[in-house]
């Protein structure tokens, strides 16, 4: 599972580095590759295991319906395979890096399936919306068993 929150450089060739202890867990569990896409104004990580997983539920889906046709665009087609290099890095591609507003400071969050990869600016409001929501969604979480 991936937890905690990191920031990181993005260097100028678009590389950056993944944390130690992501990297473990990627090693340990998966491989060395994520497949990144684009999400919610950042960027969702999976190991490749987890989104052929979800891929394989898309694919299941009835594709004529707007929302699966949708999500496919979307979210599918962004979809990029980024390996890790000897260093713990991963190029993210310049289209990736545009969409999330990431340039030159970035940070990781773990997500248990996934990583999200924010802009530090971006982060760090929609950290500040999140905690303002947690705080009144207190019943709606008891309620799903939290």
């Amino acid at each position: 599972m991936f937890r905690g929150r990191y920031e990181y450089g993005v260097d100028g060739k678009g590389r950056l580095a993944i944390p130690a202890k992501f990297r473990e867990i990627l090693t340990a569990q998966f491989d060395e590759r994520l497949i990144i896409t684009t999400f919610d104004q950042c960027l969702w990580a999976y190991p490749v295991p987890v989104w052929q997983e979800f891929e394989r539920k898309v694919a299941l889906l009835p594709q004529f319906m707007e929302e699966v046709k949708s999500l496919q665009r979307v979210f599918c087609a962004a979809a990029t395979e980024c390996p890790l290099d000897k260093q713990g890095r991963i190029l993210l591609p310049a289209t990736l890096r545009d969409y999330a507003g990431i340039q030159k400071e970035s940070v990781l969050v773990g997500m248990t399936q996934r990583i999200e990869i924010w802009s530090k600016d971006r982060w760090g409001k929609i950290f500040a919306e999140s905690q303002k929501k947690l705080e009144s969604m207190q019943e709606k979480l008891a309620e799903l068993g939290l």
